[in-house]
């Protein structure tokens, strides 16, 4: 339980620290941010393991980023 809690707790600062690089950060490092922090939750409830919660930020800071891409494309 303790290993769970130090793994989600480093997710959420790393996670915080990238999107608090930038003066104004834009949409689509928001959404890798808290797609990371979601994704590693997810991952770590449904796998309980470092793999399960590694994977699963790495997997919602990639959705997270084309969600927060912007909406026009040519």
């Amino acid at each position: 339980m303790m290993k769970k809690t130090i793994a989600i707790s480093a997710l959420a600062l790393a996670a915080l620290g990238l999107t608090g690089c930038a003066s104004h950060p834009t949409n689509r490092q928001i959404g890798t941010g808290v797609g990371a922090v979601a994704g590693g939750v997810v991952g770590s409830a449904l796998f309980g393991t470092t793999l399960g919660t590694v994977g699963g930020a790495a997997a919602g800071a990639l959705i997270g980023n084309e969600m927060g891409g912007n909406s026009r494309r040519r």
